[in-house]
This record gives C-alpha cells, structure tokens and sequence, in this order.
C-alpha cells in the first residue's frame, strides 16, 4: 500500500505541471505545461549563491553554496537549518550529494587545498573532512554517486588528463584513479562548476563528463565507475573559455540531455542543448532551444519525455525528450534536481531556494 500511494502521488504531480488549453481558431485542445518555481525563505539574504543542490524528496533537500554555506530542510522548505562545516567560511561548496536526511557530502572547488570533500551522517550536526586537495595543478569542480558506498569526484584536467577522484565507503576516504583509461584532454578544455552537472551518473557503474572551454564541446562516458573513458563531440556552441556543456542529465543509461551555451551575460547561445538516445555515443541538437545558457537540467521523475532546464535567466520545459524547449518562469537559477517522489527543487543566486508547483498555487 505505501509504494502505491507514492506512485500516485507521483502521478499527481506530473499532472499538476500540465494544464489544458484551447487555442484561438480552428485549433484543438493541447496540453501545455504549467510549472512555476515557489520561491522558500532560507534565511541566507542575498550574499549567498547556491550551486549545489540535492533533492531527498519533496520535504527534504539540501543546499550548498559560497560563504561555506550548506542547507537542510525537512518540511519542504517552510524552514531551512544552516548546518554549514565549521570554519568552512571561506570555501565554496559547488556540489552536495545526499542520501537522505541524515547523510551527505559536499564538494569544495578551487585551486590547491581549496578543493575539500566534508562528509556527515548526522544532518550537518558534525562534519569530517575525508579529501583535501594538495596538488597545486588540480582543481575540482563536481562529483557523483552510484550508490551509498561507491563515488567519483571529477578535477580539471592536469598533465593533459582529467583527474578523478574515486570513492568506495561514502565519501569518508577517497584515492586519485590512474589517468590511463582517460583520453586526452583537448588544449584549454575543462569542467565548469556552474550547477554540480558536469559529472552525472547513473545506475551502478556508469558515468558522464561534460567539458567546454576548447574547440569543441565534448562529453566523456565512463562503463566501470570512472576507470576508462570514451569521448564524443557535442553540437554545443565551444571555441572560448566561456562556452562548452555545463550541464547532464541521464534518466537512463542511454537517454541524456545536455545543456549550455556561453555564461558570459549578454552572449548569445543559439545551439544551448543537445539529446542523446545511445548512452551520449552521439548527441543531436535541440530543434527549439532554450533562449540563452543554461547551467542544470534533470529529468523530471518516472517521464520518459518531461525535463526542466534553468539558468541565470530563466527556466525552461521540455515534454517531448529535450528536441523543443519553452521558457516558464524569468527568475535565476543556476541547478536543479528532482527528487524520486516527484519533487523538484532549485537553487541560485541572492539566497535562491525555490520548490516547484503549478503556477497560481
């Protein structure tokens, strides 16, 4: 009875994003989507940018930002907890992976000993630091777990190969992978921690990468945790530091989406997101777009068509598997993640926390 009453209420919240219209003339009923970003109140004013995102599920999510700012709610965002690392203020947390309520671990990026994994197993009431970075070269930028024990934590290329992090007991202690199974990197590419997106995975043992910043923008697939890669060209715009894929998203090992374009305000990015069908072997550009760049995307959960994408100006929709995007809500966000109860969370800058509902409600 309980799995049944959560696959309806799963259902429900699928169908609330969906509203039927009659369009003007000879046209006929279609649905349309109708999702809308409710903003939470987290307490943190607007000094804080949230990059780092985890759906639990449609009460609890945790959120990771500047200032060393981590977040936890527990009753769907009425209320947010600072449960923030100790001495953590001067880092910036740009990735957070959450196993539920009591159990997370964060990513801190930066150059040297900036980069630092923290882990907790009591809701942030205490922290371990099981990673500091103490190469000078590496710099980390996102990471992710294929379950409770086994993760990856991708660096920056160095010595022409990205470097990745490897973990098998949760995130409390961690060992740099060898390079072999890692193509080259291509001159001036690398990973952005815009969204906690560029490393995605999913099921057991499979893995994406999404780079940008050189000629093309490319995406790494690991089949074994991280140990080798394969590599594929993207259409997504590339050719400056600025431009690549920021984002992934997989609801299978075969279906992803990726999503980009160029951060730099005011740029165009016509070609912003890219579908793949073969496990990212090939990606085809969108049809339609979104307008501008965009940072996350997640599939919405158990649809095999719907998914959400968000940026700094504003977010879109797609009910058709990413071939055509339509713009919902102008606020900014930088990621998004859904929880496998239907709940959808997002998160960005000036304090921004938002749940996602049906517009009007």
């Amino acid at each position: 009875m309980g799995r049944m009453r959560n696959l309806i209420r799963i259902a429900a919240t699928l169908t609330a994003l969906t509203a039927t219209v009659t369009l003007p003339g000879p046209a006929q009923a279609v649905t349309t989507p109708a999702p809308a970003w409710h903003l939470t109140e987290t307490g943190t004013g607007t000094t804080t940018r949230f990059r780092g995102l985890a759906a639990v599920s449609r009460s609890t999510a945790w959120a990771a930002g500047t200032n060393g700012t981590v977040l936890l709610t527990r009753n769907g965002g009425r209320d947010w907890r600072n449960v923030s690392p100790p001495g953590a203020g001067a880092l910036e947390f740009r990735d957070v992976e959450a196993f539920d309520a009591r159990r997370a671990v964060v990513l801190a990026v930066g150059e040297g000993e900036a980069s630092r994994v923290f882990r907790t197993d009591d809701g942030g009431a205490t922290w371990t630091e099981s990673f500091r970075n103490t190469d000078p070269r590496a710099f980390y930028d996102c990471m992710t777990f294929f379950d409770a024990r086994h993760g990856i934590a991708l660096g920056d290329p160095v010595d022409g190969r990205y470097r990745v992090l490897s973990t098998a007991d949760g995130g409390r202690s961690w060992r740099v992978l060898p390079p072999d199974g890692m193509p080259p990197a291509q001159p001036g590419e690398a990973a952005f921690a815009a969204s906690g997106q560029c490393l995605v995975s999913h099921g057991a043992r499979d893995a994406w990468i999404a780079t940008g910043g050189a000629a093309t923008a490319r995406v790494l697939h690991s089949a074994d945790r991280g140990r080798t890669w394969s590599v594929t060209d993207t259409p997504v715009p590339a050719g400056d530091p600025a431009r690549g894929v920021f984002g992934l998203a997989f609801r299978d090992r075969t279906h992803g989406l990726a999503v980009g374009g160029d951060y730099r305000a005011g740029q165009p990015s016509e070609r912003a997101a890219a579908v793949s069908g073969d496990g990212g072997a090939s990606w085809t550009g969108a049809d339609r777009p979104p307008a501008a760049y965009r940072s996350g995307v997640a599939w919405l959960p158990h649809s095999r068509r719907a998914a959400l994408a968000v940026g700094p100006t504003g977010s879109d929709i797609t009910t058709d598997g990413g071939r055509t995007w339509r713009g919902f809500d102008p606020g900014s966000y930088d990621t998004v993640d859904c929880a496998p109860d239907g709940g959808c969370w997002a998160a960005g800058e000036k304090g921004r926390v938002a749940r996602l509902g049906r517009s009007g409600r």
